[in-house]
């Protein structure tokens, strides 16, 4: 639930505010200071406002999915394990990749990591975002990644449309419609100081979640998570040693990787929040106790 990991972290809780603060400021500025004063009476106003609203309430929908749905969560037996019995199943687990978290107390399926902060393990955990006060693992990454891409979009279009606005306020002064400069210049300057305070914003938001969707869809195509390749290099500095949980992957088609995430309908589907069926990954079933018969 995500009012618990509200409460086990505090810092999540103050990024989704400051999301959804920065948000609405943006709307508000860009509709107030932006499009009104430079498009007013135009077609360019409806059409600028309808479209930059559009892309925020995609970027919403997206964000509150990514909060509210389930990561991936192995499930818990209904009764704790027994520790002294899995020296005779540990050759057994670890063949079919399965593994025991001691915290949980329950089997975890391949490619499942246990995440502090939600205290429970994750299939497939790329990592806990404070941004959703989520993890990020099989389930919701389709999300994460959408609300990533329209934060992008509505940034880049936030910009264009402070800097279109800011050359038509120069025009305008140049060619003289500046009679009532002196009774507009606090007016002029509240303007100025959203124009620079979004464009600061967009600036940093856009940078932010380009390096971030850079980074899911590497992840994505080469079918390995963040933890994933950090093992990998350690097990590289240490050639000689081996990793019980590693598991190699077979190489898939990119795309094939990509729907995994995105689901396997149309490309156009990808751009919504849409539920998508969950993906099945080697036939392995994420069951709360691994299936010894198969």
């Amino acid at each position: 639930m995500a009012v618990f990991r509200c409460r086990r972290d505090p810092c999540g809780c103050i990024c989704l505010i400051l999301t959804y603060f920065s948000v609405f400021y943006a709307d508000y500025v860009v509709i107030q200071y932006v499009l009104i004063p430079a498009y007013s009476g135009s077609v360019w106003c409806t059409l600028h406002g309808s479209v930059f609203n559009i892309i925020l309430l995609l970027l919403l929908a997206c964000h509150s999915k990514a909060v509210f749905s389930d990561p991936g969560m192995v499930p818990l037996p209904e009764t704790a394990i027994d520790f002294s019995d899995l020296r005779s199943q540990s050759n057994h687990l670890n063949d079919r990749g399965w593994t025991v978290c001691s915290r949980c107390e329950t089997y975890r399926p391949p490619r499942a990591h246990h995440c502090r902060v939600c205290q429970r393990c994750i299939r497939r955990m790329d990592h806990h975002c404070p941004w959703i006060n989520n993890c990020v693992g099989e389930l919701n990454q389709k999300y994460f990644i959408q609300f990533l891409f329209y934060t992008g979009m509505a940034s880049l279009y936030s910009m264009a449309l402070v800097v279109s606005a800011w050359v038509w306020r120069i025009r305008s002064e140049r060619e003289g419609d500046g009679d009532k400069e002196g009774e507009e210049a606090p007016s002029k300057h509240l303007i100025v100081a959203h124009y620079i305070i979004l464009l600061v914003e967009s600036i940093l938001f856009g940078v932010f979640v380009l390096v971030i969707f850079y980074d899911q869809l590497v992840s994505i195509i080469t079918d390995e998570t963040p933890i994933e390749q950090m093992r990998n290099r350690l097990l590289k500095d240490k050639p000689n040693t081996t990793h019980p949980t590693h598991i190699a992957h077979t190489r898939k088609p990119k795309i094939a990787l990509l729907r995994e995430v995105f689901g396997r309908g149309s490309i156009i589907c990808w751009l919504f929040p849409l539920h998508s069926s969950p993906p099945s990954v080697g036939g392995i079933s994420y069951s709360a106790l691994p299936d010894y018969d198969v």
